[in-house]
């Protein structure tokens, strides 16, 4: 097997699965890697029965992934949520990936300001009673927000490859603090989701100290950045490559 293909990173699925099927049937990957809004309409080791014995399935949430209570459990509660790999660093296929899934919402942490509301799940269920905890834990929209505290633990771990739900810095709507956050880590690569596009983000990489992936809806990328199914709305969307300004 190619060394580059042995980890494979699929885009937003939004309960499409097929073609999941056939990428992994036709490149045999060690492993793959779901960027989140996943929204398997199964218990995902259900819906995903099909391959199961042919790869390992790991995977970060994403905004969407909170948007019911059946999402949520379906995913969540699998037999396969063992492999969420959001908040931690794990040996996949030999290779240390870190995830970070879920977005920033304004209401929790708002990276562009300083400081935060909230610095953890506990912060904000103290502060908002009854209204602010489901299921012995946050609510379930916040399931999917990203809170400092999960951040800051991630700060403290070493990896190679960094997968998130939001983008870094080399998208115009990415974030600064994911840049942060792949430096300390030390990783060399970077993939993320939930823009439904591939991008060349080929001319942040000095800047950045990383390269950067977007994988596109439905679509999938390798671990060495080539795109083995190009995603189904891959050139439809405005160009989001963040204007790299003279001195960057």
């Amino acid at each position: 097997m190619d060394a580059g293909k042995k980890i494979l990173f699929f885009g937003d699925t939004h309960g499409g699965f097929d073609h999941c099927f056939h990428v992994v049937n036709r490149i045999r990957p060690q492993a793959i890697v779901f960027l989140g809004d996943i929204q398997t309409p199964r218990p995902f080791h259900e819906q995903l029965a099909n391959i199961l014995d042919l790869t390992e399935i790991w995977w970060i949430h994403g905004n969407h992934d909170t948007d019911t209570e059946e999402q949520y459990d379906n995913l969540f509660l699998s037999h396969l949520k063992d492999r969420n790999l959001s908040g931690r660093v794990c040996e996949v296929a030999g290779v240390r990936i870190a995830g970070l899934g879920g977005v920033f919402r304004g209401k929790i942490w708002d990276p562009a300001k300083a400081g935060w509301n909230y610095y953890s799940p506990y912060d904000f269920i103290a502060a908002g009673g009854h209204r602010a905890a489901w299921r012995n834990g946050v609510n379930l929209r916040h399931r999917s927000t990203i809170f400092p505290s999960e951040y800051e633990g991630l700060m403290q771990e070493k990896a190679d490859i960094l997968v998130t739900h939001e983008a870094p810095s080399c998208n115009r709507f990415g974030f600064p603090v994911i840049d942060a956050l792949a430096r300390q880590l030390g990783v060399h690569t970077a993939f993320h989701g939930h823009h439904h596009d591939t991008y060349d983000y080929s001319p942040h990489y000095g800047r950045m100290g990383f390269r950067a992936f977007a994988v596109g809806y439905r679509g999938a990328t390798a671990l060495d950045g080539s795109i083995v199914l190009p995603g189904e709305m891959d050139g439809q969307h405005e160009n989001r490559v963040a204007r790299l300004y003279q001195g960057s």
